[in-house]
């Protein structure tokens, strides 16, 4: 069995399931396209080994600071949370209070640190009460992130901020999703749906040697086949519905 590695074998691995090189597909090539397209939009958001965790660095621009909001790759699907990466910050690992910790660390090894951690407990608290973290607000089709802060002076340009958050994984860089068990399942019943639309408008109609079309038993067939699907996706593959909530 050749494996899909792209769109193309992938494709191609659908039409053989339909029987092609044996019967006549009646699908356009455009048709073809579409039902993948569709097929990896429904895979991309819902299973989870479609999206990966990582964390992207976005250094701030002054476009940035007049526009009130940062602009993110189409790529990612939720953000979680936002670090400061800056000189000026009190809360990321290159500042000042950090490195002395750091370099503190051999004492700290020889004492208890039961003191020390009660108190950083006691400033994290005092610090989320009166300062608090910036909310912000994220939708994938603005592919925009608005962080509710005092712009003018809460960052500076060229300071960074480092962005928790899940991407989804290009196909074209890491081609084994294309061989992936239910997506190749769900874009040939996509196809065959596609398959029986066409058809259906000639059911009943005589062909030569006394065949006669039936698109509706094919669309049906589909159906069935998608809803099975969908809910084997609902069970298995989602993700919790709070997953991606920060």
């Amino acid at each position: 069995m050749a494996v899909p590695t792209s769109r193309a074998t992938l494709i191609s691995y659908c039409k053989r399931q339909l029987g092609d090189g044996v019967i006549a597909l009646n699908v356009s090539a455009d048709q073809e396209s579409d039902a993948i397209d569709n097929a990896l939009q429904y895979y991309q958001d819902y299973h989870y080994d479609s999206i990966q965790k990582t964390y992207v660095s976005h250094q701030v621009t002054a476009s940035d600071i007049t526009n009130k909001y940062i602009s993110i790759d189409d790529s990612i699907t939720g953000v979680i949370n936002i670090f400061p990466v800056s000189a000026s910050s009190t809360t990321n690992m290159f500042n000042l209070r950090y490195q002395i910790r750091l370099n503190d660390l051999f004492d700290l090894m020889q004492v208890s640190m039961t003191n020390y951690f009660l108190t950083e407990s006691q400033l994290a608290t005092i610090d989320n009460v009166l300062v608090g973290s910036h909310p912000f607000d994220f939708n994938r089709h603005m592919d925009r992130l608005f962080i509710r802060m005092d712009w003018a002076n809460d960052i500076n340009a060229d300071e960074y901020l480092i962005i928790e958050c899940y991407r989804i994984i290009d196909p074209e860089t890491y081609t084994q999703v294309y061989n992936d068990r239910w997506l190749k399942r769900y874009a040939t019943a996509l196809m065959k749906k596609q398959w029986g639309q066409n058809l259906i408008k000639y059911d009943g109609m005589t062909l030569p040697g006394g065949l006669t079309y039936n698109g509706s038993t094919i669309l049906d067939a589909a159906t069935t086949e998608l809803e099975t699907l969908e809910s084997e996706m609902s069970l298995a593959y989602e993700l919790p519905l709070d997953f991606l909530t920060g």
